[in-house]
């Protein structure tokens, strides 16, 4: 246990410096940082920390889930938002036999779409788009017989019409895995960094958070259920509109909600349920659902019922290629559609 000393004084340092001086929700740079790397990651929900499998994916999430199974592994996903937005990221990984470390490196990329540039008239005139890159590198290693902790190191780019900013940031996190219960306990520090240039002078700071996540695969049902706790460098998880109206009894007094049903109402917007149920004889086919209430809570419309906040998605293995698609409810508008293909390229060539 002494390994983990220094790590657990990092995790705390770390934790302490971004909130003296991270900003508050909504206000950062670079948001396209915590969206959804993957299909499996959109359908449950958004995050997955706490499972070690060959998914290369999963390494935006929590570099500790990085490991040895992401050897050759080489994976292309693309999300297909709302109003021609979309985003995506590729990603391959490597085991280094000589220093028992795992590696990946990827790409992750959002495309917000062409815009008209207009006169004080409105007259259109000509076109510019607006992208934004990251280009990350990260490892883990084992540290214990059950623990296993990682780093991403990611460089940021942003080019929003003449505008450009570049920062750097990193991820941190450490895995408890129980093989033989098949239990893993989870800790993710994301996007610690700097702006080292900026749009107009003023720094908006990274979208930080902080991650705390249990999963468990059933010992006689092919399921795996997984919490997430998420935003947890933010007690108040909640946002007080000031243009909404109040709802009224039927003699026109405002009917406020109970300080205990607020408290709840805060907790649960910090945790994203999710399950996998895993099929076939080598887990061929992957059906996937998540919740995300903090998704519901900020994007659902008063008096109208929608599936915003829930997901749902399907991954199927078909010889060399594994298959995946994810569907994210966010709003009455629609919903996000999450596509991604991956394979073992050692399966092609000779292994070295």
């Amino acid at each position: 246990m002494n390994k983990l000393k220094p790590i657990s004084l990092f995790f705390i340092f770390g934790l302490f410096m971004q909130m003296n001086y991270a900003q508050i929700g909504g206000k950062s740079a670079y948001e396209f940082l915590n969206l959804p790397s993957s299909p499996r990651l959109t359908a449950l929900g958004g995050h997955l920390i706490g499972v070690m499998d060959e998914d290369i994916s999963l390494t935006l999430s929590n570099p500790a889930s990085l490991n040895a199974k992401m050897h050759n592994r080489l994976a292309f996903t693309h999300n297909f938002h709302f109003a021609d937005i979309q985003n995506g990221y590729v990603g391959y990984g490597r085991h280094i036999n000589k220093w028992n470390l795992n590696t990946h490196a990827g790409v992750q990329y959002i495309n917000y779409g062409d815009f008209n540039y207009a006169d004080y008239l409105g007259n259109k005139q000509d076109q510019f788009s607006v992208r934004e890159t990251a280009f990350i590198l990260g490892a883990s290693k084992k540290i214990a017989e059950r623990f296993s902790a990682g780093a991403n190191l990611k460089t940021i780019f942003s080019n929003p019409e003449s505008y450009s900013s570049f920062g750097v940031a990193a991820d941190f996190g450490i895995n408890y895995q129980n093989d033989s219960s098949q239990f893993t306990v989870s800790l993710v520090i994301k996007n610690i960094g700097y702006e080292f240039t900026t749009y107009n002078g003023t720094r908006f700071g990274m979208p930080f958070d902080v991650q705390i996540g249990i999963s468990k695969k059933l010992k006689y049902l092919p399921f795996r259920f997984s919490v997430i706790a998420h935003q947890l460098h933010r007690a108040n998880a909640r946002y007080d509109d000031p243009t909404k109206q109040s709802d009224t009894d039927i003699f026109g007094e405002p009917i406020n909600k109970s300080s205990f049903s607020l408290a709840v109402d805060n907790v649960f917007r910090h945790l994203i349920f999710n399950g996998e149920f895993l099929l076939g004889k080598n887990q061929n086919l992957r059906l996937r659902a998540g919740y995300n209430h903090l998704r519901r809570k900020e994007l659902s419309i008063t008096n109208f019922r929608s599936f915003a906040g829930f997901s749902l998605g399907v991954g199927i293995k078909i010889n060399a290629f594994k298959l995946d698609y994810g569907v994210g409810y966010h709003h009455l508008a629609g919903a996000t559609n999450h596509i991604g293909i991956s394979t073992d390229l050692g399966s092609f060539f000779s292994k070295t």
